[in-house]
């Protein structure tokens, strides 16, 4: 069976070699390792392995992971959705959260962050497919929700994110992303750079479309239970 430290060598020479087909920047693609209900071992076993970046979705099971993982270096990202009532313990435990979608998300993070902490990494998700079942404001929204979330203390706004509808086609694939770069771009008075987008099954696509982070769960850690 591939080691947790062979699967990572594969997909940081996939991403290579997407950066080079794609004419981007060497290593300006980053590697989030999506650790969801894998245990605190297989995180560790990435972790020797080099990895640094890793994507919570359930607070609670992060919790006990980060208690367990105490001594470890590690960047904590939450991938998962925002309950009002977890703010403040995602506003403490994190280092980034990726799916800010309202403003009161937001506020709330920015008035419970520690003062002792740095501040807030924050990532707005945007819905890039117009599903119904997914969370994220439109490309629409996404204006007036940057500058109101670029005001408030205690955050530094870093980018956006997103998870269009699955598609095979290679081209389909890529259409999302060009819309949501192309958004982000035509912003005025905000620097964003970070574009977490890209999964497993459309890697390249996001690559080629300017991701700067790869969210990448079962590729690295083996299939879900």
């Amino acid at each position: 069976m591939p080691t947790i430290a062979h699967n990572l060598k594969q997909i940081h020479a996939q991403i290579h070699v997407a950066e080079q087909t794609y004419q981007r920047v060497e290593n300006s693609v980053q590697l989030l390792a999506v650790s969801k209900t894998k245990p605190a071992r297989a995180i560790v076993s990435a972790y020797h392995a080099g990895q640094r970046h890793f994507g919570e979705n359930y607070v609670q099971e992060a919790l006990n992971k980060q208690v367990e993982l105490g001594a470890f270096d590690i960047t904590w990202h939450f991938i998962g959705a925002i309950q009002s009532n977890k703010t403040k313990v995602l506003a403490t435990h994190f280092d980034w959260i990726h799916c800010v979608e309202n403003l009161k998300i937001a506020q709330r993070l920015s008035s419970q962050r520690p003062d002792f902490l740095p501040p807030l990494n924050i990532c707005v998700q945007v819905n890039i497919s117009a599903e119904p079942s997914k969370s994220g404001v439109t490309l629409d929204e996404l204006g007036n929700l940057v500058l109101q979330i670029s005001a408030l203390p205690n955050l530094v706004l870093r980018g956006v994110m997103a998870i269009p509808a699955p598609q095979t086609d290679f081209a389909a694939q890529r259409e999302p992303y060009q819309k949501l770069v192309a958004a982000v771009k035509a912003l005025k008075n905000v620097n964003l750079t970070t574009f977490s987008f890209g999964m497993s099954d459309d890697l390249k696509a996001a690559i080629a479309e300017g991701s700067t982070l790869v969210r990448i769960g079962t590729a690295l850690f083996g299939a879900r239970a």
